[in-house]
């Protein structure tokens, strides 16, 4: 994962904790096919890198309400 990259998703997903289950979440649906929801910029990214760019684009967000105890 690029440090810059992690550096801007922690702007929007403060939680250290929270942010790695997103990015892993979203790492694995793009591992089964998924599309991307970012187009691509030409350098060479990986998954990881990626699922933080759609984070910091705002096309994937998450449900602090959920009780994750459930």
């Amino acid at each position: 994962m690029k440090p810059e990259l992690v550096k801007e998703a922690a702007q929007v997903i403060p939680d250290p904790q929270i942010l790695i289950n997103v990015v892993s979440r979203r790492v694995r649906q793009l591992n089964s096919g998924r599309p991307q929801l970012v187009p691509s910029t030409g350098e060479r990214l990986g998954i990881a890198d990626i699922a933080l760019l759609e984070i910091i684009h705002g096309k994937v967000t998450y449900d602090e309400s959920i009780d994750p105890n459930l």
